[in-house]
């Protein structure tokens, strides 16, 4: 393709992508499909030229003030993730000089705002709990892309063979340094058309998502309920570990997201899996099962936040008001997902925030309604009683706590309960 129809296409994708009206992935694949004659070089240029928009978009904005014409295709020529030869076949004198000037910038003079891209409430809460070294080491990590986490199922393989697989395509993987379960990819190579993904030997889940499991810790012959399970990753580690046995609930209240779990559990060999949608967390097919389970997992409808590496957008999207409504819902689905549990089963409650107000203060909460019900279980035992690899290096406290600058993982966060 032409250099300046890419950059036509790409100003027309940011044009799109910041309306802040849908989730980015969804808009980036919506424009993938109309667009079926783009090539896979093309196609990564454009969709991580928007990504870098969303992740440096104070900056750019900044930047792009001094230019001329559409705004889109200023932010376009600033971010480019392409080839920087392709790109200059695409501007004129006249942008080339302008590029020229805005690269020259010193950006380490630029004020704090400008160099953070965080929104000033999310910047401050985040500042309340880092000192100013982590705060910047926090920024620094979640403008760079995430590497790719493979969690091999261990029904059908060994890692070992599943590293040596990789490495016999062309693709180099280390194992992750804390889940036995996991390989970690730098890049993004092609795995879904080889035998290793359509087998069902490996899926693809960040290693904070596989220490999620690995605390529940579930066992076989046991029954064990998957509350929030989405599109299911979470369950399919669990199941693997219950080594197919067992019974093993997946709710959810979006069957569109349950939905996206049935080829994943046909690839697994899983047969001890029952997707369930439900209404709401109190269910008649929740109520059914009180005070029967011997495990369960919320990992509870949060603001993702500590997702931004993948989802840039969420820290324009999301505001302190979602976040309020969002822990009002957390607590009453822990509540509900509490009476599953008989005596002496697990409760994990997760999220992937790097909030306070959806981590310690939800936890706070139920345990002012339920604490005569549950015992708190420090979460570096519990890790290390599931194999984890340096469980301390993981912990907080008695709490779980992921940060992308330091274990290299999305932002994690879990308190785990026994029941009394």
């Amino acid at each position: 393709m032409h250099p300046n129809a890419l950059l036509d296409l790409a100003t027309e994708l940011l044009r799109q992508v910041l309306k802040l009206d849908q989730p980015a992935d969804a808009v980036v694949s919506a424009f993938f499909r109309k667009h079926k004659a783009l090539g896979a070089r093309e196609r990564h240029s454009l969709a991580e030229t928007a990504y870098t928009v969303l992740r440096q978009r104070l900056l750019l904005q900044h930047l792009a003030q001094s230019g001329s014409g559409a705004l889109e295709r200023r932010l376009a020529i600033l971010a480019w993730q392409g080839s920087a030869t392709f790109l200059r076949g695409a501007l004129g004198p006249k942008e080339q000089q302008w590029l020229e000037q805005v690269q020259a910038v010193d950006r380490s003079a630029l004020p704090a705002k400008l160099r953070h891209n965080l929104p000033d409430w999310l910047a401050a809460a985040l500042r309340e709990q880092l000192d100013e070294a982590a705060f910047w080491q926090l920024v620094q990590a979640l403008s760079a892309p995430a590497p790719l986490d493979l969690r091999v199922n261990t029904l059908k393989a060994r890692r070992d063979e599943v590293q040596r697989t990789l490495a016999d395509a062309g693709i180099a993987a280390e194992p992750t340094p804390h889940s036995p379960w996991g390989l970690r990819v730098q890049g993004k190579p092609a795995l879904n058309k080889l035998d290793v993904f359509t087998g069902g030997a490996v899926e693809v889940q960040d290693e904070g998502s596989q220490l999620l499991a690995l605390l529940t810790d579930p066992k076989r012959g046991e029954m064990v309920v998957d509350f929030c399970a989405g599109a299911g990753g979470k369950t399919l580690a669990l199941g693997a570990a219950m080594r197919n046995t067992g019974r093993l609930y997946a709710f959810d209240v979006s069957g569109h997201r349950l939905d996206a779990l049935k080829p994943r559990l046909a690839r697994s060999g899983l047969s001890n899996v029952y997707p369930a949608q439900i209404a709401h967390e109190r269910d008649d097919r929740v109520r059914r099962l009180a005070g029967k389970i011997d495990r369960v997992l919320v990992d509870a409808p949060c603001s993702g936040l500590g997702t931004l590496r993948r989802n840039p957008d969420l820290k324009w999207r999301q505001s302190p008001a979602a976040v309020a409504e969002l822990q009002a819902k957390q607590i009453a689905i822990l509540g509900s997902a509490a009476r599953l549990l008989k005596p002496g089963g697990r409760l994990v409650y997760a999220t992937c925030s790097l909030l306070r107000d959806e981590n310690e203060a939800t936890v706070q909460a139920f345990e002012a309604q339920h604490g005569r019900d549950f015992v708190a279980l420090p979460a570096a035992e519990a890790l290390a009683a599931a194999h984890v690899e340096a469980p301390e290096g993981l912990v907080e406290g008695p709490f779980l706590r992921l940060w992308p600058q330091r274990q290299q993982t999305d932002g994690f966060f879990a308190a785990v309960w026994q029941r009394r």
